[in-house]
């Protein structure tokens, strides 16, 4: 543990709220887009994250310094969002259950999707952005995590495995099928586009 980081754990052991707020303007929009990797709405992520911060206010005399602060907030929050991923999932179960049963004596239309009005020049980007979010969405939730962390958060190896409590080879593992899944989900269109451009 640094010296810096030393610091900050003794200030929050302190009850010192300025330090706890800085702490929570370096990581709340990550914890948030972590926990959106494990939970189907952004509701529910912001909730997650809000437990998380409670967790760590509850467990901070807990906090041993094996791992670095940062890893230590992020499993919390990766523990949550595990455990409220599986509850979601079984309440939608349920609601889809119900769902189904209702649909069969309600004639009410679903609202049709609005038209796309981006300019022609954004299309491309705005395709292969929609293709690359629902490749990633289609991942496993922790080859998603894994990935996020990753090639957008910029983590470490390390960190990563301390996190999501993963060994090594196994991160590595997990990282390379992602990244497979996500490149062969985008191939057919990256082709497509390409080919567009050569006959343009």
């Amino acid at each position: 543990m640094s010296l810096e980081e030393s610091a900050l754990l003794d200030a929050l052991r302190r009850g010192d709220e300025d330090a706890f707020a800085r702490l929570v303007d370096q990581h709340h929009a990550s914890l948030r887009r972590v926990a959106r990797l494990y939970v189907p709405t952004a509701a529910v992520a912001d909730e997650v994250v809000q437990e998380t911060w409670l967790g760590v206010v509850q467990g901070i005399w807990a906090f041993e310094g094996r791992s670095s602060l940062k890893t230590w907030i992020f499993r919390i929050l990766v523990n949550r969002a595990r455990t409220r991923a599986v509850r979601e999932s079984r309440s939608a179960q349920l609601i889809g259950t119900l769902s189904t049963e209702t649909d069969a004596e309600s004639e009410s239309a679903r609202p049709s999707p609005a038209p796309n009005s981006s300019p022609e020049r954004s299309l491309l980007t705005k395709e292969l952005r929609e293709r690359l979010e629902t490749a990633i969405d289609a991942l496993p939730s922790n080859m998603r995590a894994v990935l996020w962390l990753r090639d957008v958060e910029g983590w470490s190896s390390e960190e990563v495995c301390n996190a999501l409590a993963m060994q090594e080879t196994n991160q590595r593992v997990v990282l390379h099928r992602a990244r497979s899944r996500v490149r062969a989900a985008l191939q057919p269109y990256l082709e497509g586009a390409r080919g567009a451009t050569r006959r343009g």
